[in-house]
């Protein structure tokens, strides 16, 4: 056997042993077996006893007005105009805002809530204060609480984006008024007045300025 031959079945031997080695580590594909599992196949499954659902009814909406009404329609659609409106943080923002109005108007502080007030209402407020402070009357109250507040309505136009929700205050204070010699006109210092009001309040939804405006007063 010459010394060429010894050489090739010295590299077959080799190139054997190679190829048994690769199988143990790596395994054998022969076409015709199952393809591997996937990860999520066994891995325990989990049983749920809840169905998530995609594009359920919004419930900061719908806690606050009913489902499908116009009302929830528009604070939808200024939802979309301001995807960082919410209506609960609305309507605590109101809530704080009802008593800072009134107490401001009852003593005759204008200019401290100008800037929450629409140009009408602030002229009607100016006029109401002026008339009083004309016929020598001073009002003394003092801010108890707020019993009940309701969104009462919601609009929103598309065109200019302004956004308008209604909502209904009853609060309840102590109220006096007193005319120029200091004598009591009306309320009494123990008695406890309720105050029930239908407030407006609107913005441009998605401007830089984050103020809603009192636009309308009703009772």
């Amino acid at each position: 056997m010459n010394g060429s031959l010894i050489q090739l079945l010295v590299l077959a031997g080799i190139a054997i042993f190679l190829i048994l080695k690769l199988r143990s580590v790596l395994g054998t594909r022969d076409g015709f077996e199952k393809p591997p599992i996937p990860l999520d196949d066994v891995r325990p499954r989990v049983r749920r006893d809840f169905e998530v659902i995609e594009g359920g009814p919004d419930r900061d909406i719908i806690d606050h007005v009913a489902e499908g009404s116009d009302a929830a329609k528009a604070l939808a659609e200024m939802k979309k105009a301001e995807p960082s409106f919410t209506v609960g943080p609305f309507l605590q923002g109101a809530r704080g805002a009802y008593e800072m109005i009134l107490m401001a108007f009852e003593k005759g502080e204008l200019d401290r809530i100008r800037p929450f007030l629409s140009d009408d209402v602030e002229a009607s407020f100016a006029e109401a204060i002026a008339a009083r402070e004309a016929q020598g009357l001073t009002v003394e109250a003092s801010f108890l609480g707020i019993k009940e507040l309701v969104l009462h309505d919601a609009t929103f136009a598309p065109e200019t984006r302004f956004g308008e929700i209604t909502v209904r205050f009853v609060g309840e204070q102590n109220y006096v008024v007193r005319n120029k010699v200091g004598e009591i006109v009306e309320g009494s210092p123990r008695e406890v007045k309720k105050s029930r009001d239908i407030w407006t309040f609107a913005r441009q939804m998605g401007s830089d300025d984050p103020n809603w405006q009192l636009v309308a007063t009703g009772d």
